[in-house]
């Protein structure tokens, strides 16, 4: 779903205030689902959610009704309910097509609108130059979970320079320590590295039981991005397997894997898993392997239906 193209909350402004031109009060849920038909949402668009949960269309239809109430060109005659104003209607009537966000902030600058956006974006004079665009169509949610997807890009390029700088025993420790981080082993299971000499192509041996009754193998290879593992690696884990009389190990590096060595490890009876770079480091990111949690941020937002 991450593909799929919304409006933005600027995008509901103008479709909302056609929903109300007819003077008519509205509950809000009833203006953004008016307002996204308007807009010819798809099914697949209102499927897209936000972390929380909520319907992302919803959301961007909310924010657009808060800074339209802000900038007082609609108004709330009781409560969840909505009526467009004489100011709205002149708005409406000189953008009938739309307006992006930095025209309408500049165009509704001053008073409590302006009070509104400074905590969150600076001042809206005209003279302050236009937000970028890919800031100022997000909502509030949206802004933070763009700033933690660019966070965490940047610490997923250090945490592969990280592994890269130490030397190979690091790495097989490295990821062993993420595959029981990740529930591999139970609780009274074990992770084992082998010699790095005569270690048969097997860097590793996780028992999932106390007594080694069921164990996952493991081979890590820790490659500069442009070498891609090739079948002949995967081949040659195959064979470390059988020699081990092993039925399933996980395979990890720090690059990528040769559509021949994909498809060869779909191929044979042996289940084998292939953990790539990138996916490598959203793992350790996920279960707190190579990194910490350096601050919490908790978001609310107003419970509509608790106002209604």
């Amino acid at each position: 779903m991450a593909g799929v193209e919304l409006p933005t909350f600027d995008d509901y402004f103008i479709p909302i205030l056609r929903v109300l031109a007819d003077g008519e009060v509205r509950k809000r849920r009833d203006i953004v689902e008016a307002a996204s038909n308007v807009l010819g949402l798809s099914e697949e668009q209102r499927g897209r959610a936000i972390p929380s949960g909520e319907p992302m269309y919803l959301n961007r239809g909310n924010w657009a009704i808060t800074h339209l109430n802000k900038a007082g060109v609609i108004e709330s005659p009781k409560r969840a309910h909505w009526v467009i104003n004489e100011a709205g209607s002149a708005l409406l009537k000189r953008h009938p097509g739309g307006i992006d966000f930095n025209d309408f902030r500049r165009e509704m600058s001053g008073g409590r609108y302006q009070a509104f956006l400074t905590p969150a974006t600076g001042a809206v004079s005209p003279e302050e130059p236009s937000l970028p665009e890919e800031l100022a169509t997000l909502t509030p949610f949206e802004l933070v979970e763009t700033g933690q997807q660019r966070h965490e890009e940047m610490v997923r390029e250090e945490l592969l320079t990280r592994l890269h700088q130490n030397d190979p025993a690091f790495f097989e420790d490295a990821v062993l320590e993420l595959l029981i981080a990740m529930g591999y082993g139970g609780s009274l299971g074990k992770a084992t590295r082998t010699q790095l000499s005569n270690d048969g192509g097997i860097d590793g041996v996780i028992d999932q039981d106390a007594l080694g009754l069921s164990r996952i193998y493991v081979q890590a290879k820790r490659y500069a991005s442009g070498h891609s593992v090739g079948r002949p690696e995967i081949q040659a884990f195959v064979g470390a397997l059988h020699g081990a009389q092993a039925n399933q190990g996980v395979f990890l590096t720090t690059s990528s894997y040769t559509p021949n060595a994909i498809s060869y490890a779909d191929s044979v009876p042996i289940r084998i898993v292939l953990i790539d770079g990138p996916l490598l480091t959203q793992l350790m990111i996920k279960h707190g392997v190579g990194v910490q949690v350096k601050r919490t941020v908790q978001m609310v937002e107003i419970d509509e239906d608790f106002f209604e």
